[in-house]
Formats: structure tokens, sequence, C-alpha cells
């Protein structure tokens, strides 16, 4: 599980420059599902871009969290999906997630 600024740097890491190319910022590892915990924010400005392991995705916890996006964003969402809920809840949700599913970040 990776956690990034929203402009894509990685939390931990120096900021990337601006020659850095959209597209790499963008790229999204095999099995994992980009999400932008918005902290409940409309204006779109904020948040951290989270990869959430695709496993993590069946997990009754997060799929209350993907219950709540939808009925807040709806399904049509452009771009990566907006989860209403600020990091540190999220980032337990996810740990619980990944405790229950057997995954680790070693």
């Amino acid at each position: 599980m990776a956690w990034k600024r929203k402009n894509g740097s990685a939390s931990g890491s120096p900021a990337r420059g601006a020659g850095a190319g959209y597209e790499e910022a963008e790229k999204v590892p095999r099995g994992h599902v980009p999400m932008l915990v918005a902290g409940g924010d409309d204006d779109g400005d904020g948040g951290q871009r989270v990869l959430v392991p695709v496993r993590l995705l069946s997990d009754p916890s997060i799929a209350e969290l993907l219950d709540m996006a939808a009925q807040r964003y709806g399904y049509g969402q452009p771009g990566v999906l907006r989860v209403p809920c600020d990091a540190g809840h999220f980032r337990q949700v996810l740990d619980g997630a990944m405790h229950r599913c057997g995954i680790s970040l070693a």
C-alpha cells in the first residue's frame, strides 16, 4: 500500500520535480486500485492518493467506505475514486483489513 499526496510524491520521499511526466505519477501497479482519501471535501484540492490492493475490496470495512463514497459522490466519479474519509481513519481501516486478509507491508 502506498500513500501519496495528490501532487504525486510518495509520503516520506522527496517531491518530484516539475519535469516528471504526468503519466509517471499516475502509474498504478498491477493488483491495486488508486483511491483519493478526500476527507469529505468536495473541492477536490486536498487529500491523499492511496494504492489499495484489490484483495482488500472484499473486506466489509472497505466495502462500507466504498458504499459511503457511492452515496456521497455517486457511481460515475471521473478519475480516481474519492473516499469521504480522513486519512487517519482510512489508514486504520486499511490496516485492519490487511491484518484480516493476511497481507503484510514487509
